[in-house]
């Protein structure tokens, strides 16, 4: 299994990515939704985008909205992950086509949850 980690804090990429090896992916990483499709456009589809929402270049939603605007991606799960916690955010990320949605800060364990929901063995 392969997984994009999307997020401008290398900090939240380390901590997302060790997470997401001990479950099984294959990792790696972007800073922003446009290095996200350039390293998509290189690597083909992934598994799984765990997506942050506040970025330069390309926001977390405008990245969502590309990705399923895009046929060859539509079998890729998209979580976003993010400190947006209005009803109206979720809603637009999930209305985009985000797959789930959780909320920073976050625990390993609401984490891997959310990651057995979506059919991944955690």
């Amino acid at each position: 299994m392969r997984a994009l980690v999307i997020d401008d804090s290398k900090a939240m990429r380390m901590i997302l990515g060790r997470l997401l090896k001990e479950v099984g992916f294959e990792v790696s990483e972007a800073c922003h939704g446009r290095d996200a499709l350039d390293k998509l456009g290189q690597t083909g589809a992934v598994d799984l985008a765990l997506v942050d929402w506040n970025m330069p270049e390309m926001n977390g939603l405008e990245f969502v909205q590309a990705v399923r605007g895009d046929g060859s991606f539509q079998a890729m799960k998209l979580m976003m992950v993010t400190t947006e916690s209005e009803i109206a955010r979720v809603q637009a990320a999930m209305d985009a086509g985000a797959d789930e949605y959780v909320m920073k800060p976050f625990t390993t364990e609401s984490l891997r949850d959310k990651l057995t929901m979506m059919g991944f063995a955690a």
